[in-house]
């Protein structure tokens, strides 16, 4: 007993001196061929450590001061690489992927890669990309992905800046698409709107990214339904050597990352790794402790499983799910917000589950590689609204519906002296379940539905002029065996990206590209049946959006880069609400079902503007994104007028940037600015006959306008280092500049100030009380 007594306070003593310096590992590979790249030099900017990668692409540091640096990979033929705000930790510093592109002119002598900003001949503008680490210390973001590529050039924030909806460049909410790691994955938020994709909470963990990149224009051939863009989520190799421990204690929820090596045995690196998570909210208790009525709980969980096969083949198992309940409950005291809440919201139900296997090959002539993934994707989703919500009784609205979609997809990547080119396929079976009650519409039915998708690509790129000038050419299409407005030769989309250095140190860029997208209508729309058990909505055609882009770029210095681009989205066939007169490009933003109704798919529509950027990687302790778009937004209704869209704000204006302080302390800040918005007002009177659902008059779109949205949130991080921990704790100010959140005039019941209804009934406006009061938050990263 005494031992073990001894044991533990050498543990702890030993844990809890200060430990200034850390260790950490990583790789180096080709990043066409996928392969190690042997013999790599990778130096610490600043300092005078420098190591070389052994023959399968690992390298190692050992005991390097703990603080922050930029780690410069290079490679022999290769453009080198730098990884910018890479932070050294005593424990759980994370593992570094270098990709290196080959030089195709200069295969003797290492070459200079002129900017950090890399894009693809494909995707050569409208691109974005964040790393883990800028991430988890976003300012208002709470380590929430989701939440932190809100502030993403040409994202506008949704009513109340509270959801994460991608509201891209006057797009709506339902325009973007999500992959992890190569598969889909139709949800990323707790509580999501069925048929589109927002929510309030993101469910991925920021401990399994690598890196995240975002396309809003020239999008890869091989991704199917994106009219305005593509989010797309690199995770990380699990631990090959030890296991490492991350505990997470936000504002909202706590979770917990392991990352393991399996069956290493006497190995120095096992060909097997773990990561595994479990996120839990407390937002429930915490709302109850203050006397507020909702009560938001949630689940989330994510896991991969890699097995390195052999030096060519690797295996992956994915996972990631949600459990989500959201319910009510009455206050001890009246008060009117607090009741209008009870009596509007609705209360959801929630599950969803992503698996996905994938198999990598890599081809042993160095030419090309494969990838098959097999995947499935599962959503639950009750949403009820009740006479009495409280005690659930009395169903006024009630979607209780089931999607289910099994795919397989595969693409092959091959190289060749001058070409590079890629095709493949995918198969999806989809299935829908529903059963739908609307005392408000008239509706109530159950549907199922089934039926196979199918979609096609190829696309090629090459380098002229000496590399000055870069083309893609790329063609997608796609079909399903259940609508009949449109086959697969109705739904060709091609798509042609050119850039071309108009200086040759690259300093100066001009790229171009062009595009015609497709999306299939949602499950909402297709399983919708009328009273007469028939699917009205079955002979809709797919949504078109043709995208023409141009840009110019300027690479000021190795590490800033000033972009402008001026878009055009000239949409067509997109889905118009029978029941309201107008695009459901206005509609998806809230607690709803998206879809769930008669359409015509005869909307037009058209979203274009400039868009002006500034971005400068960790330069001098400094780092920051500045980001301007001015834009209109238009789509018609069933009167085939341009009218502009619920997220047509004219004006939106983004900063994001940090600076690291002596001792690991760093600051940063986040600002937001939406023009003035237009929104749909309330109809009071058929509110009051319908009550408590609010109706919308949608025939006033545009009359009235929300005041202009403007947020500042701040972060203060402090990083200690022990011999068995790190430790790193953060403060956050949102909204630190004091800032009315402009949302519409919400309305209640009229009661007397103890709560008894007045006869008669009378919808009366409610005072929301939103005071401007900054927000203080504090939460804490525990490494081991």
């Amino acid at each position: 007993m005494q031992k073990k007594i001894a044991g533990l306070l050498l543990w702890i003593t030993t844990g809890v001196f200060a430990q200034n310096a850390g260790s950490f590992s990583g790789q180096v590979i080709d990043a066409e061929t996928q392969q190690p790249l042997e013999g790599a030099t990778i130096v610490i900017e600043g300092t005078s450590e420098g190591v070389i990668s052994d023959a399968q692409g690992y390298f190692v540091f050992q005991d390097i001061p703990a603080q922050t640096y930029n780690l410069t990979a290079s490679y022999l033929g290769f453009e080198n690489q730098t990884q910018y705000n890479v932070i050294v930790k005593s424990v759980g510093t994370s593992d570094i992927l270098f990709k290196l592109y080959p030089s195709s002119d200069q295969l003797d002598e290492v070459v200079v890669s002129k900017s950090p900003f890399r894009t693809n001949s494909e995707t050569p503008l409208s691109t974005q990309s964040l790393s883990a680490v800028e991430i988890e210390t976003y300012p208002g973001g709470n380590n929430d992905i989701a939440k932190v590529a809100q502030s993403l050039p040409g994202i506008s924030p949704s009513i109340g800046g509270f959801r994460n909806d991608f509201i891209i460049r006057g797009g709506a909410p339902n325009e973007t698409v999500y992959y992890l790691d190569g598969i889909e994955i139709p949800n990323i938020n707790h509580f999501a709107t069925q048929g589109s994709a927002g929510g309030p909470v993101g469910m991925l963990n920021v401990d399994f990214i690598r890196e995240v990149n975002l396309a809003t224009s020239a999008f890869g051939a091989e991704y199917d339904n994106p009219l305005s863009g593509v989010l797309a989520f690199e995770q990380r190799e699990g631990n090959t050597q030890k296991m490492a421990t991350k505990l997470r204690v936000g504002a909202s929820e706590a979770g917990i990352t392991l990352n393991t090596p399996l069956f290493k045995g006497e190995k120095d690196r096992s060909n097997t790794t773990l990561m595994l998570s479990a996120r839990r909210s407390y937002l429930q208790f915490i709302f109850e402790l203050v006397g507020l009525p909702i009560r938001p709980d949630y689940w989330d969980y994510q896991l991969k499983l890699t097995h390195k096969l052999d030096a060519y083949n690797t295996l992956s198992l994915i996972g990631l799910g949600s459990i989500d309940d959201f319910s009510v409950a009455a206050p001890d005291d009246f008060d009117a917000q607090q009741q209008a809440t009870i009596e509007q919201v609705p209360i959801i139900q929630q599950r969803t589950t992503t698996l996905g296997v994938t198999w990598k090959n890599n081809f042993k002539n160095g030419r090309g590689r494969m990838q098959v993934a097999l995947s499935n994707n599962r959503l639950q989703n009750t949403l009820n609204r009740f006479s009495d919500n409280v005690n659930k009784s009395g169903v006024l609205f009630e979607n209780d519906a089931v999607e289910n979609e099994t795919k397989l997809r595969l693409s092959i990547f091959q190289y060749g002296n001058q070409w590079k080119w890629s095709y493949g396929f995918n198969i999806q079976r989809s299935e829908y379940e529903n059963a739908t009650v609307s005392v408000l519409n008239n509706f109530n039915y159950t549907t199922a539905i089934d039926f196979n998708k199918y979609g096609f690509f190829a696309k090629a790129s090459r380098s002229y002029l000496k590399d000055r000038l870069s083309l893609s050419f790329g063609l997608r299409a796609d079909g399903d065996s259940f609508t009949t407005g449109s086959s697969l030769l109705d739904n060709l989309s091609p798509r042609i990206a050119g850039s071309y250095n108009i200086t040759e140190d690259q300093q100066w860029k001009l790229n171009a590209s062009v595009g015609r997208y497709y999306k299939i209508p949602t499950y909402t729309m297709l399983g919708f049946q009328n009273l007469n058990g028939q699917f009205i909505n079955q002979n809709a055609r797919y949504t078109r959006s043709d995208h023409y882009v141009i840009g110019l770029e300027y690479n000021w210095t190795p590490t800033a880069r000033i972009t402008l681009e001026g878009f055009l989205k000239d949409y067509s066939q997109y889905p118009v609400s029978v029941l309201d007169g107008v695009s459901l490009a206005n509609k998806g933003g809230g607690f709803e079902v998206l879809g769930n109704e008669p359409i015509t798919d005869d909307g037009e529509g058209r979203s274009y503007g400039l868009e002006f950027l500034f971005q400068q990687k960790l330069t001098k302790n400094f780092y920051g994104v500045l980001a301007y778009t001015y834009f209109f937004s238009e789509f018609t209704g069933t009167n085939g007028v341009l009218l502009p869209s619920v997220w047509d704000s004219r004006n939106l204006l983004s900063f994001t940037g940090g600076y690291k302080l002596p001792k690991n302390w760093e600051i940063s800040m986040r600002y937001r600015y939406a023009g003035q918005t237009p929104f749909v007002p309330t109809n009071v009177a058929a509110s009051l006959a319908a009550y408590p659902e609010i109706v919308l008059d949608y025939n006033r779109l545009g009359e009235e306008k929300l005041e202009a949205f403007s947020q500042g949130d701040l972060r203060i991080d402090k990083k200690w280092n022990f011999k068995r921990l790190s430790f790193n704790f953060y403060f956050e100010i949102q909204n630190f500049l004091a800032q009315s959140v402009p949302q519409p005039q919400e309305y209640g019941l009229e009661r007397t100030e103890t709560g008894e209804l007045v006869n008669p009934q009378n919808l009366v406006p409610i005072d929301t009380n939103r005071t401007e009061t900054p927000l203080p938050s504090f939460g804490f990263i525990l490494d081991f």
